[in-house]
């Protein structure tokens, strides 16, 4: 961020300009002149050179040569400055308002530490597991860190057994695969999601039908679903499955679902990718169907740098994850198979960064719930923008900080935030493109929440973004993103 700067005249020493490049903290000063106008920089090097021109300590710094320095004006972005310090190859950028006058320093170190949406927090205990990994030679997939992690998460959650796998994406599959979609099902998932909660559908050579979202908590909608529900009977032709999505770790409103899920009796494969350690009326998330999926990607509230689980209320059924997970390999003392399995196991070593990641899971959660509660109190004035609602019955883990934002009276949208926080170098994304409007899904039915409006999902896309909500990032982060979020709506 840009340094207040600390300045000289030319009626300082040289000995002045020192101590005062001492106070500074960046190496350098700014000289003024008589007029308050910004002359030129002045660093330890320029002062030298005058010492060893024959200058002495007390000599005046009238004897600085003029040139004019690199200036930054005061419109410009974060991103255009340090593509001027490249271009010039220089550290220091002063600038400098309309008249000429200094307002500020910009500081190449600090430019470069772009704010970033949501990266691992690694913390001390990871490295004392993969240790254990290594000096015991349990390099390999399996071994005794993913023993500990799958029961770790059990226990977490509240399910007698779980199965550790190389991805979310695969525990999502491995669930479908055992309540037996095949090719031709239908499975019934919702529409406001990633990818990944819908890869594995057509994995089975099933097809997807699209549940739209509802605006308390942004996720699958109960009056959408029993909509689809209806219609689906009627034809004869219910879902194999259904797979509600907890978006941006917050649960969805399970007891309607599972209730319309139970009426027609169709089993619930729970995607929890996004929301561990979150809880739905005191429950833990991913624990209300057959199936719970997690994933612990890099950017989730706790990583293994790849890597998911799958849990689970039948033991039986989760032990059978585990032989499809490894290559469907039959309990003979020789390779035999009867069926076709993949090979989604994780390794041990990765599995031990997610024992000690786990450690830390609370305090994981408790900061980024103090970030989101930071951007609501400091950007509370800002009618435009509006949260993420929690319900009553939620405990979000607020992996990421979410909000939609009007359209200003100047015309400015979503996408102009985002672009102004990428010019300074703040990463903030668009919400998930529903899936009912992606390309791969062109044609697929979808059911809205009232077929009389905008699909809610696609209302959430066009309004949408998620700030940056890492668990690790500085209060001063946290003051810069709310200062240039500011800065957007006073244009």
């Amino acid at each position: 961020m840009p340094h207040q700067p600390i300045t000289v005249t030319r009626k300082d020493t040289i000995g002045d300009a020192l101590r005062a490049i001492d106070r500074s903290a960046i190496g350098m000063v700014a000289l003024i002149g008589d007029d308050g106008q910004f002359l030129r920089t002045v660093t330890d090097g320029d002062l030298r050179r005058l010492m060893i021109a024959g200058q002495v300590f007390d000599a005046g710094l009238d004897t600085l040569p003029d040139i004019r320095s690199v200036t930054a004006t005061e419109t410009m972005t974060l991103s255009e400055m340090l593509t001027l310090m490249n271009q010039y190859k220089i550290d220091h950028l002063p600038v400098v308002d309309g008249s000429g006058r200094l307002i500020e320093v910009a500081v190449r170190r600090e430019l470069d530490q772009r704010i970033l949406l949501s990266t691992p927090h690694l913390g001390s205990e990871e490295m004392e597991f993969v240790l254990e990994a290594f000096s015991t030679n349990w390099i390999a997939p399996l071994g005794p860190n993913v023993d500990a992690f799958e029961k770790a998460i059990a226990d977490l959650v509240g399910v007698p057994e779980a199965c550790a796998v190389v991805s979310g994406t695969a525990a999502i599959h491995l669930g479908l695969r055992l309540l037996g979609v095949e090719r031709d099902d239908t499975v019934f998932v919702s529409d406001f999601t990633f990818i990944a909660s819908v890869s594995p559908i057509v994995y089975q050579g099933a097809r997807p039908v699209f549940i739209d979202s509802e605006p308390d908590s942004w996720n699958m909608s109960p009056v959408a679903l029993k909509r689809a529900l209806e219609g689906a009977a009627a034809e004869g032709a219910l879902p194999k499955a259904i797979i509600i999505v907890n978006l941006y770790g917050q649960s969805a409103d399970m007891d309607p679902l599972l209730a319309l899920a139970d009426e027609y009796g169709v089993p619930v494969l729970e995607d929890a990718a996004e929301s561990l350690g979150a809880t739905y009326k005191g429950k833990a998330s991913g624990t209300f169907g057959a199936f719970g999926a997690f994933s612990f990607n890099g950017n989730k509230i706790i990583t293994t740098s790849g890597g998911g689980m799958l849990v689970g209320r039948d033991p039986e059924l989760i032990r059978k994850a585990r032989m499809l997970a490894s290559q469907a390999r039959e309990p003979v003392p020789y390779y035999q198979h009867v069926e076709i399995g993949y090979n989604y196991r994780m390794s041990n070593i990765l599995a031990g960064v997610g024992r000690g990641q786990l450690k830390v899971l609370s305090d994981r959660i408790a900061r980024r719930r103090a970030i989101n509660d930071y951007y609501r109190g400091a950007l509370a004035d800002i009618q435009s923008i509006e949260w993420m609602p929690e319900p009553e019955w939620s405990f979000s883990n607020r992996w990421l900080s979410c909000a939609t934002v009007a359209s200003s009276d100047k015309g400015a949208s979503v996408d102009d935030l985002i672009k102004w926080f990428a010019d300074h170098l703040i990463e903030a994304r668009h919400l998930w493109k529903p899936m009912h409007q992606q390309p791969v899904f062109t044609g697929h039915r979808l059911y809205q929440h009232d077929p009389e409006e905008t699909p809610v999902s696609s209302r959430l896309f066009g309004t949408g973004l998620c700030f940056p909500s890492g668990s690790n990032m500085t209060d001063a982060d946290l003051e810069r993103i709310a200062d240039v979020t500011r800065r957007f709506f006073q244009r």
